[in-house]
C-alpha cells in the first residue's frame, strides 16, 4: 500500500508567533514550555504547540509519541515515522494497563517527550502518568491532531496537527 503524505492550508497569512516560523531554537520552545507547566500548575514539564512539536521533532530535540488508539491512527491519519504507545484501547478507550512500561522499554525516562492524542486532553493524563513515573521530560502536543469541537461537534476546524498543515498520512 502506497502512503500519500496530505496537507492541509495553514491556518493564516501571517506566520503565528508560537509557530516557530522564525526558526526558534529548541531550548526556547522548551523553556516557554516549562513556563506554561508552571503557570498551569501541571504535573508534567509541559506543553507545545503542534508547531512547536513538529520543529523538534524535526530537529532531533524530541520524539513524538502518539497515544490515540491503533483504530485513530489507521483512520483519521498519522504523523510518519514516529513512535505509537495506545494510552486506551479499543473504541471502548480502555486503559491501556501497560503504557508506562511500554513507554519504559522503548524511551530513557530523561528523553524529551511529545504526546500527541486527538485534542490533547488524553496526552494530558498520559504525561502525569509518565511523570508519576519518573520521566523529566514529558511534554503534551496541546491542541492534538484534531483540535477541539467547533460549534457543530465536527473536529479539524479549531486547531490540531492537520489544521497547521504540519505533516501527516492516512491508511
Amino acid at each position: 500500500m502506497t502512503l500519500a503524505l496530505l496537507r492541509t492550508p495553514p491556518l493564516a497569512a501571517t506566520p503565528d508567533p508560537a509557530s516557530n516560523a522564525g526558526g526558534e531554537s529548541g531550548d526556547a520552545i522548551l523553556v516557554r514550555a516549562r513556563q506554561r507547566a508552571v503557570e498551569e500548575g501541571l504535573l508534567y514539564a509541559g506543553g507545545v504547540t503542534p508547531t512547536e512539536a513538529w520543529a523538534l521533532h524535526r530537529d532531533g530535540v524530541g520524539q513524538i509519541v502518539d497515544v490515540r488508539t491503533g483504530e485513530e491512527r489507521k483512520f483519521v491519519g498519522h504523523v510518519p515515522g514516529v513512535a505509537h504507545v495506545a494510552w486506551a484501547t479499543g473504541t471502548s478507550m480502555t486503559r491501556n494497563p501497560r503504557f508506562v512500561r511500554e513507554v519504559e522499554a522503548k524511551f530513557a525516562k530523561d528523553d524529551v517527550l511529545l504526546l500527541l492524542c486527538r485534542s490533547g486532553k488524553r496526552s494530558a493524563a498520559a504525561g502525569e502518568a509518565l511523570a508519576k513515573a519518573g520521566f523529566t521530560q514529558v511534554f503534551n502536543v496541546l491542541e492534538g491532531f484534531e483540535g477541539d469541537h467547533n460549534d457543530r461537534q465536527q473536529r479539524g476546524e479549531l486547531g490540531g496537527w492537520r489544521r497547521h498543515g504540519l505533516p501527516w498520512i492516512q491508511d
